[in-house]
């Protein structure tokens, strides 16, 4: 069963493909990680291009071909959350890439970046939703990155430095999460029982 899938009885029995979570919350927590960084002032903004490779090929393109294997094993969760936060990090990288550098003298620019955000923020929350029937690790991952959105939009609507830096320490709170959950797929998956408790939620009556 997929670290990220639901904990429901199967009709079917899964495919014979490897669980591709732990790839999809590994891609996603590293770009996530070192985004919160400069996001949380400790390094400088002017080097935060460095991101732009991780966002293309591990957070963007990773996370999306997680997310298609995730719908081949019919997992409608996994393939929703991994497909929609690749193309969140390909869109980051088009985003700072292409589109910043041309807005960035409009007087709505911070508006544009955090409405930007915060639909991304209403995504992950009821994607949050969702989560409660996964596992304590996944739901953990999901909330955090909720505020996270949500702190950083509000950052942007009112042009403080130091709500964004909150909110990078959010993001790393969620990369971290992250990554920690990835473990435990990797983990489990190679010593054929749980490694470190991602603790699943109790079967409904």
């Amino acid at each position: 069963m997929s670290a990220v899938e639901p904990q429901t009885a199967r009709a079917t029995p899964p495919p014979a493909i490897a669980d591709p979570a732990p790839l999809g919350l590994a891609g996603f927590a590293m770009t996530t990680l070192v985004l919160s960084c400069f996001n949380a002032g400790f390094f400088d903004k002017t080097a935060e291009g460095v991101v732009l490779p991780l966002a293309l090929f591990y957070g963007g393109l990773g996370q999306l071909l997680a997310g298609m294997w995730e719908f081949r094993r019919g997992n409608t969760f996994g393939a929703t959350a991994f497909s929609s936060f690749g193309a969140f990090w390909l869109a980051y990288y088009v985003l700072v890439k292409d589109v910043a550098p041309a807005l960035s003298t409009s007087v709505d620019f911070h508006n544009a970046l955090g409405l930007f955000l915060l639909v991304w923020g209403i995504f992950t929350g009821y994607m949050t939703v969702a989560a409660l029937r996964v596992n304590h690790a996944v739901l953990s991952v999901f909330v955090a990155l909720t505020l996270t959105f949500v702190v950083l939009a509000i950052g942007e609507f009112s042009k403080n430095g130091d709500i964004t830096k909150a909110g990078g320490w959010l993001g790393l709170l969620t990369g971290l999460l992250a990554w920690y959950t990835s473990f435990a797929g990797v983990a489990s998956s190679t010593f054929n029982r749980e490694v470190v408790p991602v603790r699943v939620p109790r079967k409904l009556s």
